[in-house]
């Protein structure tokens, strides 16, 4: 698993330099094109367009007609963890092991480059040739609605709002599934709307995919307890700090990983539920739960 994550990894990073080295042809200009490549180009994880790979993979989706879908919901998380990390908003000064887009630059164009790796998102899946136009348009109606106010962006003022108290477990599970769930939901589904029985697995698959979502959220409260600021690359204990709403603090430590575990077995029964085999997703599946950043 760990070896075909790398080849995505690596994959989706050739495909957004590329993208990015299109941006000086265009007259963009240098301190913004510098501190995309800055934010953009930072060897994240890639969790979300591994998840675009793969699903697509299983399918028999060859991986050429999956690189812009997956650099499209690279570019929207990547945006949201820019302006996330906002004096206004999470106001963190590391991100990935590095100085924060604002840290680095200055906050005006830390707030620029979200809003351009946005609408490059969107600009890539409208340009894609090698896709046809009714699967772009599912592909721009998933992605649209999982980064906007029914999704992430929803999310995230809900996170906001309940700094300071501690919300009911149902709220909390509804604003991750949006804060957090939405785009990975997303990621499974734009990997696997190409494929001709995208209608008819859709369902399982996002059963599946919200299960992921929360559980991959659950470890993150998890670690911003148990591990340190050189291994996560972010300031450990940032969600206390910031007296946020974490299931540690609803459920108590030992409590939040028995649910994450939980979670984990139900997105696997779920998972064996769908048309295709994956030995990546299953195995991403444990990694999600188990990874200590």
């Amino acid at each position: 698993m760990q070896k075909q994550l790398s080849q995505y990894q690596q994959r989706i990073n050739q495909v957004l330099a590329i993208h990015l080295q299109n941006l000086k042809h265009l007259n963009c200009p240098a301190r913004l094109h510098e501190a995309l490549e800055y934010a953009t180009l930072d060897q994240g994880k890639r969790l979300r367009p591994a998840l675009v790979y793969a699903c697509g993979g299983a399918l028999q989706i060859p991986e050429e007609d999956l690189d812009a879908p997956a650099a499209a919901v690279e570019l929207i998380h990547c945006y949201s963890l820019v302006h996330d990390d906002l004096p206004a908003m999470d106001d963190d000064d590391l991100r990935r092991g590095k100085a924060t887009t604002h840290i680095k630059y200055d906050e005006a164009t830390a707030i620029l480059v979200g809003d351009a790796q946005q609408t490059m998102a969107f600009e890539i899946l409208a340009n894609v040739e090698e896709i046809n136009a009714d699967d772009k348009v599912e592909m721009i109606r998933l992605l649209s609605k999982a980064a906007g106010p029914y999704g992430m962006i929803g999310g995230q003022q809900i996170d906001i709002d309940s700094a300071g108290h501690l919300p009911e477990r149902k709220q909390l599970e509804n604003m991750h599934a949006l804060k957090t769930g939405a785009l990975i939901e997303a990621s499974l589904l734009i990997g696997a709307c190409q494929h001709p029985a995208y209608n008819e697995i859709k369902a399982d698959l996002s059963q599946y995919a919200r299960a992921l979502g929360l559980a991959f959220q659950v470890q993150d409260d998890i670690l911003d307890i148990e591990s340190d600021t050189e291994t996560l690359g972010k300031p450990q204990g940032s969600d206390e700090q910031a007296d946020k709403s974490t299931y540690p603090k609803l459920l108590g430590l030992d409590e939040a990983k028995k649910y994450r575990d939980n979670l984990v077995i139900e997105a696997k029964k779920s998972l064996q539920k769908l048309p295709f085999e994956s030995e990546f997703l299953w195995d991403l599946t444990d990694y999600i739960a188990s990874r200590d950043y």
